[in-house]
């Protein structure tokens, strides 16, 4: 695919706004080179320019700019050290000051490699975390958020560019990368640059470029337009909104509208649901759609003519609310409280409607959460709005297609890979680390084929067919179980694994580290060790371990079934949890275990599983296991049935 290059002037002023010479905006000062290898430089000068570019470890190297003023310079990087400078000189030199040679790593995916130190994510100890935050050979560039249907050759980092570690720079830098590339500069002794590309909440097929997109089961419509319009991006936006005009009118067809100006509970076709709470675990299990809600209050006599505020603790996923049959406000965001004001003029004494239109577009829905803060309030004074609502269904998303998705989406395929990834391809890196999969939950066969694909498609867009590539496996996440063959989040963690076919890559599992309310666990310095543990031993050779035990072997012998290990395995407690095993009938149930003398063997049985087939080990939303290896990490969930 062509693709769109946007080195205009303004674009490149990562430095020097006054030079003539300018420069992509991952060239500045604090920079970390990749030691030991070359980088191209490309840059915009007058046409016909010589720029003499003068490297304060080499020799002068002399270029000329082209008709349209581009040029390209390739200049040989040093070993580990610093600090170092680059001059750019048409005339009107521009020097790049206090970089670095040293290592640099890209840090990419969805919301627990985003987490920030402090912000949003406040990990584990991070006010003395941000406290003790002064490393001048640790350096930090944090992509700004982005999205293009086509790849770009630019991009924008917050913070203007490349900044030194320091309590002041580091609060809101991934704390994943920014805790790698500490360990890492203290281990190898070198300095690190670690590149903060992330966007919480996105799927790994938006992460893809679309030529290795081809082989991946799904996204036939968008790969279909994407092909179609090429770099034409009006022509996309053509294409996309010619599905939604399609999906509308069969969505026109299959919606039933009320009238929202009378109460129409008790009318046939009218059921009651209570509030606050989901529908799905009231009256409407399993439901996608639209539903009108309505409830009937009593305005005080003293509230008339006055403002009324109307509050709702949560509202899942949207919502138009109307008064009277007057729309007052609409909100949107399942995790969102809702705030509305009824206006003066509408508040009258007596039996008022109250009417609110849900959308949930999945998942659960429904107005729901604590009842203390669901009302209708005036002059301090507050009039319930729990209890009982009439409701009818307005459209059930079962009975139409599903909605295309936006071009304006972080999930719409190919999109962040092209506007977050591919400006940096021509930027060395050693290698990247990536934290990713919530979003992918559910699809875990298509993410087994995916994510390799996605892995290719970064590998040849920084021109380094065996780049290490180092993830973070899900850790545990939700209800406690201890026997959950049909664990959605389990299968996607067993498809996370099928990168591991490709050469140079490792999993760093957070099974161990979740938390059962909260998706996003505080412990990023683990997982961040975890991770570097891969890179010392894999990319850099150092004696140190970075894998636990995996099971190589079965056997079954009646109604025992014993696993072997590569490597001794021991349990945390007096006994071995997390296993379960099945029989041919798929029947499942959570095993006793005993560890062998040697450590080395897990014998499992079951009381009502007399002839075992398969044993899966910490296979559950959020399993109970607690085998490690002598180094004390963590043994990989696995199955012997995948």
């Amino acid at each position: 695919m062509k693709k769109i290059c946007i080195l205009a002037i303004s674009a490149m002023a990562a430095a020097g706004a006054g030079a003539a010479v300018k420069l992509p905006a991952y060239i500045g000062d604090n920079m970390v080179l990749q030691q030991n290898t070359e980088i191209k430089i490309p840059g915009i000068a007058a046409p016909g320019a010589k720029v003499t570019v003068t490297p304060s470890w080499g020799k002068a190297v002399k270029v000329k700019a082209d008709a349209s003023g581009k040029f390209t310079v390739t200049l040989s990087t040093p070993a580990a050290g610093g600090p170092l400078s680059i001059t750019f000189d048409d005339g009107e030199p521009l020097t790049i000051d206090n970089i670095l040679s040293g290592e640099v790593w890209l840090c990419s995916g969805q919301s627990n490699m985003e987490m920030p130190l402090a912000g949003w994510g406040q990990v584990m100890d991070f006010q003395n975390e941000i406290a003790k935050a002064h490393n001048p050979d640790v350096r930090l560039l944090q992509v700004r958020k982005n999205i293009s249907t086509v790849p770009l050759d630019d991009v924008v980092f917050n913070g203007g560019g490349w900044m030194e570690c320091t309590s002041g720079t580091v609060p809101e830098f991934s704390a994943c990368a920014y805790f790698y590339a500490r360990e890492l500069a203290e281990k190898l002794g070198v300095p690190v640059g670690v590149i903060d590309t992330t966007w919480g909440g996105t799927s790994a097929e938006a992460w893809t470029p679309l030529e290795y997109l081809e082989s991946v089961p799904g996204f036939d419509d968008e790969k279909s337009d994407l092909k179609e319009a090429g770099d034409d991006v009006d022509k996309m936006r053509r294409l996309n909104e010619a599905r939604f005009e399609k999906w509308r009118e069969g969505f026109k067809s299959a919606r039933t509208d009320y009238a929202v100006d009378r109460y129409h509970g008790g009318e046939e076709g009218w059921g009651v649901m209570p509030a606050p709470a989901m529908w799905e675990s009231t009256v409407l299990p399993g439901f996608d759609g639209i539903v009108c809600m309505q409830r009937q209050i009593d305005i005080p006599a003293d509230w008339a003519g006055k403002k009324v505020t109307l509050r709702f603790p949560g509202i899942d996923d949207e919502d138009v609310t109307y008064f009277n049959g007057k729309e007052i406000a609409r909100g949107s965001g399942w995790n969102s409280e809702r705030t509305y004001i009824v206006p003066t003029d509408m508040v009258k004494a007596g039996k008022s409607l109250l009417t609110v239109v849900v959308t949930d577009n999945g998942g659960e829905g429904g107005i729901y959460g604590d009842a203390s803060k669901m009302y209708a309030e005036c002059d301090g004074q507050r009039v319930s709005l729990t209890g009982d609502w009439a409701y009818r269904v307005s459209c059930d998303f079962s009975k139409i297609a599903p909605s295309p998705m936006s071009i304006t989406s972080s999930n719409y395929p190919t999109v962040l890979y092209n506007a977050m990834v591919n400006p940096l391809r021509d930027f060395p890196i050693k290698g990247c680390i990536w934290y990713q999969g919530c979003n992918n939950v559910g699809r875990a066969d298509q993410y087994a084929v995916l994510f390799p694909q996605m892995v290719k498609g970064w590998r040849n867009a920084f021109n380094n067919p065996d780049m290490p590539f180092y993830f973070v496996q899900l850790a545990g996440y939700l209800a406690p179980r201890y026997c959950q063959p049909e664990s959605e989040w389990a299968a996607l963690r067993n498809a996370q694994l099928s990168v591991l076919e490709l050469d140079n890559t490792g999993v760093a599992t957070a099974i161990d580290l979740g938390n059962p309310v909260d998706i996003h666990p505080k412990n990023k310095q683990e997982v961040a060790r975890r991770l570097s543990l891969l890179a010392r031993n894999k990319t850099y050779g150092q004696d140190v371990a970075c894998e636990a035990p995996k099971c190589v072997g079965t056997k079954v012998s009646g109604n025992k079934m014993t696993l072997t290990f590569d490597a001794p395995v021991h349990a945390t407690s007096s006994a071995a949890l997390g296993f379960i095993i099945g029989d041919k009938d798929g029947n499942w149930q959570a095993a006793k275990a005993e560890i062998g003398a040697d450590g080395k063997t897990v014998t499992l049985t079951a009381p009502k599983i007399s002839r075992p087939v398969a044993a899966r080990y910490d296979w559950a939303d959020y399993p109970n296991g607690n085998l490690y290896s002598a180094d004390n990490l963590p043994v990989v969930p696995f199955a012997t049935d995948k």
